[in-house]
Order: C-alpha cells, then sequence, then structure tokens
C-alpha cells in the first residue's frame, strides 16, 4: 500500500545505508566550546548591536568546530526557541559527520561554496542560496578554502516548504 501526504505534512524518509544504523559505532561527543543553548545565563542587551564578520581561522578548523552561537532564545530541551551561529571554517570535515538532535538548522553561505554530503545525498550550496538540514539527519561538509556564512537553528517547528499548489 502506498500513501502520499501534501509536501509540507510528509515527515517520512525510507532510506537505504550502506549498513544499518545499529551496526556503527556509537556517536561520541566533541569538544565544542563556541556553541552555547543556556540563553537564561546571560542578561539582554537592550542596544543596538553590530559586528564585523568573524575572522577566518589560520589554524585548520572544520565546519563544527567554526561554529560560533551569536544569540539565541528560548531552550532545545523544551523544544521551543531558535539560536542565530555563525560559521568560519577552512578544512572540510574528515572521516566525521554531525547529527543535530535539537532542532533543523538553515544554511545561509556568505563566503566560500559548502558541499555538504547527507543520508539523501550531496548538496553544492554557494553564496545567495540556503540549505535546509533536517534535525535527525547526519551530514558531513567539505569546503574548498576560507569559509563563512550563518545558521539559523530552530527547536520546535520544522522548517516548512511551501506546498505550490496544483501543476
Amino acid at each position: 500500500m502506498f500513501v502520499s501526504a501534501p509536501r509540507e505534512s510528509n515527515k517520512r524518509a525510507w532510506l537505504y545505508r550502506i549498513r544499518p544504523s545499529v551496526v556503527h559505532t556509537p556517536f561520541a561527543p566533541i569538544k565544542q566550546e563556541h556553541l552555547i543553548s543556556d540563553f537564561g545565563k546571560r542578561h539582554p542587551n537592550p542596544n543596538q548591536l553590530r559586528w564585523n564578520p568573524f575572522d577566518i581561522p589560520s589554524e585548520p578548523t572544520d565546519w563544527v568546530h567554526g561554529l560560533r552561537t551569536v544569540c539565541g532564545a528560548g531552550d532545545p530541551l523544551s523544544r521551543h526557541g531558535c539560536a542565530i551561529h555563525v560559521y568560519v571554517c577552512n578544512t572540510s570535515m574528515k572521516d566525521s559527520a554531525l547529527y543535530n538532535s535539537d532542532g533543523d538548522f538553515l544554511i545561509v553561505p556568505q563566503q566560500g561554496a559548502l558541499d555538504i554530503t547527507t543520508e539523501f545525498g550531496k548538496l553544492h550550496v554557494e553564496p545567495n542560496e540556503i540549505c535546509v538540514i533536517q534535525q535527525g539527519m547526519r551530514f558531513s561538509v567539505e569546503v574548498q578554502g576560507p569559509t563563512r556564512g550563518y545558521v539559523l537553528e530552530v527547536y520546535d517547528a520544522h522548517f516548512v516548504l511551501p506546498n505550490l499548489g496544483p501543476i
């Protein structure tokens, strides 16, 4: 039996993996000191703020270790809110992948293209384009030189593709 759902409410995918998930090695946390999610520990600043682009590091830095939290609201544990990050990197992720269990990522490259490998396939994302990586999807990022951009992470609802209507 084949059941279909409208594009904006389809939340299912069937993936064929080279090896089943149950035989993969366990996930391991990595040390990443620039991402935060406890926004209640900081007092809000009512002043207008502005910052220059973050410097691209001189030492090799991959996409995960180049993520920096700029601001946010809510809490991933309560499944409500969002966080805004920037990324600055110059090296591809080697033999590693990221799994975000908190929410969806909306990735907006500013400088340099990203080659993102997901469980659904490969994406090439350049400046003036966007990419959404859904919660729970494993992915890896390759770059060709200095790269920077923005990431919006939503903790509650998923990003929704608009219904295209009758074709």
